[in-house]
């Protein structure tokens, strides 16, 4: 579980499970999307730490299992192997569109960013890619037609932007040590915040206006504003702050 970065795997299905819910999903679909996600998602970690391995040996990364000689190659090959196929069966049952758009844009996108993206300025299109397909993806498999509105899809997007700038911030140590170059890495650690706070505002303007800008939404984006001026002070704070109230209006809306 470890080797398969669990924490930010239970974040994104926890937030495909809060869409499927909100959008009145039956209970048994729900479930059958929430193990496509997961699986997709230890997929992408498995896979991550295999591509990874020999550098992060060499860097000394003693928290991968891989990397510390608690795991071997074979076993997170077996694991991602069991991981891919459980990903393809449930997406599948979710049905043939779900399926599509789950596994080539979100789980596909994921797979790009290990391969080839991770270590270049484009480093965070996968991330917007797959988080603006997670909404889809649970739209068809509420219904084969159904998709949600554009700005659901633009916010996930910033979103995934944000998680991923999030997500590196306390590795940009190790990954110096290891040589990865992708855009988190660029902005450093004073940029990161910044930039976070920035688009995790705009993801909050987008959503407000989208969702019909009722009244507790304006005073949600009130609050975001004067939350983001205090971003050099508790960046990680501000930004997961600012980052669950986008979450809130975009699940129950």
């Amino acid at each position: 579980m470890r080797a398969g970065h669990p924490e930010p795997g239970l974040a994104v299905t926890g937030l495909a499970v809060a869409l499927a819910v909100f959008s009145g999903m039956p209970a048994v679909r729900v479930l059958v999307l929430a193990v496509a996600v997961l699986s997709g998602q230890l997929l992408v970690g498995w896979t991550n730490d295999l591509l990874d391995a020999r550098i992060d040996r060499r860097a000394g990364r003693d928290e991968k299992p891989l990397a510390s000689g608690a795991l071997s190659v074979t076993w997170v090959a077996i694991a991602a192997v069991l991981g891919a196929a459980t990903c393809i069966v449930f997406s599948l049952v979710c049905g043939p569109a779900a399926a599509a758009v789950h596994l080539v844009l979100g789980v596909g996108a994921a797979i790009t960013y290990n391969l080839v993206l991770k270590t270049t300025v484009l480093s965070w299109v996968p991330y917007m890619v797959a988080f603006g397909a997670l909404p889809v993806a649970v739209g068809l498999t509420l219904r084969p037609t159904e998709l949600p509105p554009a700005w659901v899809v633009v916010v996930a997007g910033l979103l995934g932007i944000g998680a991923h700038l999030l997500n590196v911030y306390p590795d940009l140590d190790a990954d110096a040590a290891t040589g990865v170059r992708g855009l988190p890495q660029r902005l450093g650690r004073r940029g990161i915040p910044v930039a976070t706070t920035v688009i995790m505002t705009v993801a909050t303007l987008v959503a407000v206006l989208g969702a019909g800008a009722h009244l507790w939404h304006w005073a949600a984006l009130a609050g975001v504003v004067v939350i983001a001026t205090q971003c050099r002070r508790a960046p990680l704070t501000v930004t997961v702050t600012i980052a669950v109230v986008d979450l809130a209006i975009l699940v129950t809306a």
